[in-house]
């Protein structure tokens, strides 16, 4: 399968939660399989910032933080569970195991992951990656399917523009 690619500039904070309300609003809960979005990039790129503009589309109004020391936090809405992952402390990709891992990627759940190379070999594949490339104060966002589920999510994502 040839990866489309959907590549985005992003001038500031507001631009990024913007962002992540498009990727919400193309990614859509499946009663019959999970999403995952692997976010990658630096440290302070804003991969929180466009998971929190993710769950504000879907209707998330408290505080949305990095859970880095609780690796992942649940969030409910009326067509499923987001579960936003950080694994950026994760010391071995195995202690993956002892949180039940394979229990959050499961029918309707969006599986939000940040550092998901920390965890290799115990995550599954994703079906969209989004890197997050620093440029002064704004940033470049590479979004890549990397499954048919994927493809369908950067095709709403390039109509909802």
């Amino acid at each position: 399968m040839a990866k489309n690619t959907y590549i985005k500039f992003v001038p500031d904070e507001s631009a990024m939660l913007e962002l992540g309300e498009h990727l919400a609003r193309a990614t859509q809960c499946d009663r019959e399989r999970n999403r995952v979005i692997f976010l990658e990039g630096q440290l302070g790129a804003g991969k929180t910032t466009l998971a929190r503009g993710f769950l504000r589309a879907l209707g998330h109004e408290g505080r949305v933080k990095s859970p880095t020391y609780t690796l992942v936090e649940p969030y409910e809405f009326s067509e499923g569970t987001v579960f936003h992952f950080d694994l950026y402390r994760l010391q071995q990709p195995n202690e993956l195991e002892s949180i039940g891992i394979q229990d959050y990627f499961v029918p309707k759940t969006i599986c939000l992951v940040e550092w998901p190379l920390h965890g290799k070999g115990f995550l599954p594949a994703s079906d969209l990656s989004c890197y997050i490339r620093m440029q002064g104060n704004s940033r470049e966002v590479t979004l890549t399917a990397q499954s048919a589920v994927g493809e369908t999510i950067l095709q709403r994502l390039q109509h909802d523009k």
